[in-house]
């Protein structure tokens, strides 16, 4: 039997043997939350109720963008991604709908899109008014570029392909970029899972003409809910942030966004969705990009140990994901047997534990099968 067939067996014992975990005193059991989301920082607990006491928790309510938390926290964001410009909205399935529409999608317009994602990604593409067009994904998570050919020639009215870098996982970013241009569309990147992740050398979505990264709490900044619109290209991020809400000329409020002579007559002629993101939201962000690599340093330690005691255990039955190379990683989470997060707050003695779980549901799931 293939390393895929025990990989989807692991999955089913590992999430319907829960009795049998508590129970059987031989099986290991994992004591805390998988869930576990990375916390805030006291500086950002701080402002955030600094800016309760004072009401002013809409991003426009200050007197000039250099005194707006919002603002403050787009310059920080853009400062380690390298982007030029950057708009903060509320989530980041409005952040790829937006640039999908600023990028200049029609309704009806097909779509290039993972067919491993999650449901946001195809629903900001619905959302858009666009028609998804699946593109299947590697053994290693991420887009297959001879599917992408084949589904550029096959769709040949496609005008853009919206990739996701999902958990992580970037693909070969320049065949990808040739492809597209080679046959006239546009390329988009979906950062949600990506934040801290380079390709050769450079963060994440800077080879698409725009990109978005997420402040949803599983992810490496955290804000409840939150979203950030990148691009270096002037027309989209005039055009975003009039999208989000800067209407009246509002856009005076914002620091990265391209001078009044790009905003045209957009305040009058695109409509005001209110996808703004709080100054709360932004204030807790603030302190936490300020530590992305040292978690991310983190995260790679931890990865490194269960990965190499997982193939040290149960190499015969499983795989690891590779790398693209020019990639540098962020590994938040685990992908293969099941999906399986990395949370900070967890101790490291925590991860024996779950590699015990992971490597005695790989026994359960393949001891049927020695009967």
């Amino acid at each position: 039997m293939t390393a895929t067939n025990f990989t989807k067996l692991a999955l089913v014992a590992f999430l319907t043997t829960t009795n049998a975990l508590l129970t059987n005193p031989i099986r290991t059991v994992i004591q805390r939350d998988i869930k576990t989301p990375d916390p805030v920082p006291q500086s950002g607990i701080d402002e955030a109720v600094s800016l309760m006491s004072t009401g002013r928790m809409y991003r426009y309510n200050v007197p000039n963008a250099q005194e707006s938390t919002v603002s403050k926290c787009e310059v920080e964001i853009t400062r380690y991604t390298g982007h030029k410009y950057c708009v903060a909205l509320n989530s980041c399935g409005s952040a790829i709908m937006l640039m999908m529409k600023c990028a200049g999608l029609k309704p009806g317009d097909e779509v290039l899109s993972n067919a491993f994602t999650f449901g946001a990604v195809p629903s900001a593409i619905e959302h858009a008014g666009g028609k998804a067009v699946y593109v299947e994904s590697d053994y290693n998570h991420v887009m297959d570029v001879e599917d992408l050919e084949k589904k550029l020639v096959m769709y040949p009215n496609a005008k853009m392909c919206l990739i996701s870098h999902m958990r992580g996982k970037v693909a070969d970013m320049d065949a990808v970029k040739a492809a597209c241009d080679r046959h006239g569309i546009t390329l988009l990147e979906d950062c949600a899972h990506s934040l801290g992740v380079l390709w050769n050398g450079q963060h994440t979505g800077h080879v698409g003409k725009a990109s978005a990264i997420s402040s949803q709490s599983y992810k490496m900044i955290n804000s409840g809910e939150g979203g950030f619109l990148l691009t270096d290209d002037p027309d989209i991020a005039a055009k975003a942030a009039v999208y989000a809400g800067a209407y009246e000329g509002l856009s005076g409020k914002h620091i990265t966004v391209p001078g009044p002579e790009h905003f045209k007559n957009y305040p009058n002629e695109i409509p005001n969705y209110s996808l703004r993101m709080s100054a709360l939201a932004a204030a807790v962000v603030r302190p936490q990009i300020e530590t992305l690599d040292e978690r991310r340093a983190k995260y790679n330690r931890r990865y490194a140990f269960v990965t190499k005691n997982l193939v040290e255990r149960k190499g015969h039955l499983l795989s690891i994901p590779k790398n693209t190379p020019g990639m540098t990683p962020v590994h938040d989470s685990l992908h293969r047997a099941c999906d399986v997060r990395l949370p900070l707050m967890w101790d490291d003695e925590d991860f024996v534990d779950m590699v015990n779980v992971l490597c005695e549901s790989l026994d359960a799931a393949v001891e049927p099968l020695d009967e």
